[in-house]
């Protein structure tokens, strides 16, 4: 029998959402910008920027532009920023909401602590709508050393939050080391999401998941373990 008090907690990018998108929102900002600003077809440089970022120059993608359309270099440290501060413009995938609304209706508590600057994450999970779907969003680097991540702390503020122990909290993230390892050290029952970021490698993770749509059962599962394994 599952205790009253259990939670899940998500991280968001790559976890609740493919962070690819966000990315894309932001090449939107930046073609929009240059079609104001340099009278280039926006269409034309959004292409070339997406195109950019699923081959060999990924995380060269603003710098393809400017070499592409003879942009002046001085501008890259602009176009950063439109990227980094632009108002996303995208939606919580149907999947996050299906399991987000299949965990709430099971009676979980449900919280997002998600690592990065607040006020670029706040716009992220603003334009997501993700607020409505959970009890409570931690930022992670307001807490502890200010790195976020797996300090223990930002671990410990969501479970005070949430009025849970760790040992019946699941925490669903798909960095290894800030999100695995983050959570297995604050005493959280650890899962991996590799939704959208395929990956064999090894985990340190109670569990994996491929598709989001396996965490009610899977959260069920393992904290009847931690409970078992607490009461022996």
């Amino acid at each position: 029998m599952l205790p009253d008090r259990r939670a899940v907690v998500f991280d968001l990018d790559d976890t609740l959402y493919p962070y690819r998108h966000f990315v894309l929102s932001g090449f939107a900002a930046v073609a929009a910008h240059l079609a104001r600003t340099s009278r280039l077809d926006r269409r034309r440089v959004l292409r070339l920027l997406a195109r950019a970022a699923r081959g060999p120059d990924r995380g060269r993608e603003l710098q393809v532009c400017i070499e592409t359309f003879g942009i002046p270099a001085g501008l890259l440290p602009t176009l950063v920023g439109i990227v980094r501060d632009h108002q996303p413009c995208f939606r919580l995938p149907l999947a996050s909401v299906r399991t987000l609304s299949a965990l709430r209706a099971q009676g979980w508590r449900l919280g997002v602590l998600t690592n990065g600057p607040r006020a670029l994450q706040a716009r992220k999970v603003a334009a997501l709508g993700v607020a409505r779907y959970v009890d409570t969003i931690v930022y992670a680097v307001q807490h502890g050393s200010g790195a976020g991540k797996p300090d223990p702390e930002p671990f410990g503020e969501v479970l005070r939050r949430l009025g849970v122990p760790a040992r019946h909290t699941i925490f669903v993230g798909d960095d290894e080391a800030a999100d695995i390892a983050g959570a297995a050290g604050a005493g959280l029952v650890p899962v991996h999401c590799r939704v959208w970021t395929p990956t064999d490698a090894p985990t340190r993770a109670s569990a994996a998941i491929d598709r989001l749509s396996s965490v009610p059962a899977l959260a069920h599962t393992l904290v009847e373990e931690a409970m078992a394994r607490h009461a022996a």
